[in-house]
């Protein structure tokens, strides 16, 4: 756990306007964040060019969703050239929304992967089973089903965060608890340990997403595989500089 560098995620999903993202920056800018923990925020792809410009550098931007190709006849996609040509180096995939909601399935999430590295951005690669899956206690079969598909795109990890996201508690209210969270995490690098290698095992970040909250934070950042946080709702509030800071 010391080795791993804490991570924390603002995925502001589909919310803001001009006005609140300065807002919401000015907090950020001027709170005192952990020096040993790196954070990014995740605009509408329409605000990625604005939030960097007024972004503090040491908070870096990700885009929240990107294709799998450079440029072509691809309405109302954006491609990680254009989210590097905003400034931005991050950018998240293979989210539960764009998975249930778009109907974005593992393989095109993979070669979305694939492509974004190729590009020069990082990845926060998501992965997280239902309720249904969670009751069928099919958990480990989706996760590890899921990561495959994005381990089968990856050349180099340095680049990967892994973020392990229960579709049942996401802007549910509802969080796994934090041991329902440290075995899914440290399967997940039992498994790169079997299929991937042990140094990636070691090094890889596996960060939890699902109704974080100030209240929760430092009781989830406790375990030992769990390497950080990618936060929905509650990084559109001032409480996400005390989830930065769970490990302070």
């Amino acid at each position: 756990m010391a080795s791993r560098r804490f991570f924390v995620g603002g995925n502001w999903k589909m919310n803001g306007t001009k006005e609140s993202v300065e807002e919401l920056v000015s907090v950020l800018n001027a709170a005192s964040l952990h020096d040993e923990t790196d954070v990014v925020c995740a605009p509408p792809s329409i605000y990625l060019h604005f939030a960097r410009s007024i972004l503090d550098p040491k908070i870096s931007v990700a885009a929240q969703n990107c294709y799998k190709t450079a440029k072509g006849a691809f309405t109302g996609e954006i491609s990680p050239a254009m989210i590097r040509d905003c400034g931005a180096d991050w950018v998240i995939l293979g989210h539960s929304e764009r998975r249930h909601v778009f109907g974005e399935g593992d393989e095109l999430t993979g070669q979305k992967v694939a492509h974004a590295l190729d590009s020069g951005l990082g990845v926060i690669a998501c992965v997280g089973e239902t309720l249904e899956e969670r009751e069928a206690g099919t958990t480990e079969e989706v996760v590890y089903a899921q990561t495959q598909f994005i381990a089968d795109n990856v050349k180099d990890w340095d680049k990967v965060v892994l973020a392990y996201e229960p579709v049942w508690a996401i802007g549910t209210g509802k969080t796994a608890s934090p041991e329902q969270a440290q075995e899914v995490h440290q399967n997940l690098r039992g498994w790169f340990r079997a299929n991937v290698s042990d140094d990636v095992a070691d090094a890889v970040r596996i960060i939890y997403g699902g109704s974080v909250t100030a209240a929760n934070c430092r009781e989830l950042a406790s375990q030992d595989d769990v390497d950080g946080f990618l936060v929905g709702g509650a990084s559109l509030k001032p409480e996400f500089v005390d989830i930065v800071n769970a490990r302070a």
